[in-house]
């Protein structure tokens, strides 16, 4: 099974880009997108020059509980600056969704509680929201992590997007917002 596969196996088709979609941001992009895969993983990410955003991250299930996930992180960890990502929130009836946060909160990964994220899937015609997790050797603000979310946006997540997909995503500011949300609860507070 090729790397694309397994991602499009393990992540919901509202959250997955087109294969052509991340090939040519690996091939024209490639100085900041890139892959790390190997037998049981996958691992898709951007490397900016103040931060690293997670794409996807993919650990075979029969090589989790091994430490891959914590080695892979170490590994961005040990380039010094803010790692973010997307979760979707916790849905009881898909197990893997606590899982995933569990493994990130264990990761040190902190919840960015006052960043909204609400993008519509040109795949489903839905609207999901997604948390914003990120850890960070400094302590950065959200502030910082929501322009860094931003910047994600414009540079990976909406590149060509209407040559790909046949129709452009939404504005980001009509996706992201800061500090207008009304529950600001820490989403790994439920899973203790």
């Amino acid at each position: 099974m090729n790397w694309y596969e397994k991602l499009n196996q393990y992540f919901p088709v509202e959250e997955m880009k087109s294969k052509e979609h991340m090939e040519t941001l690996l091939k024209e992009r490639g100085d900041i997108y890139h892959k790390d895969e190997g037998e049981h993983h996958v691992l898709m990410y951007a490397e900016l020059d103040d931060f690293i955003f997670i794409d996807y991250l993919f650990v075979a299930k029969t090589a989790r509980g091994q430490g891959l996930g914590h080695k892979l992180i170490a590994k961005l960890k040990e380039l010094g600056k803010p790692i973010l990502l997307e979760v979707e929130p916790v849905d009881e009836d898909v197990l893997d969704t606590g899982k995933r946060l569990k493994f990130y909160q264990r990761e040190g990964f902190q919840h960015a509680k006052a960043i909204g994220y609400r993008r519509k899937s040109l795949a489903t015609n839905e609207v999901n929201p997604m948390e914003i997790l990120y850890w960070s050797p400094d302590d950065a603000s959200e502030e910082k992590i929501y322009e860094a979310m931003k910047k994600t946006y414009l540079l990976i997540h909406t590149y060509k997007d209407k040559e790909f997909y046949g129709e452009k995503y939404q504005d980001v500011q009509d996706v992201l917002s800061i500090n207008d949300r009304d529950d600001s609860k820490d989403i790994f507070e439920d899973l203790n």
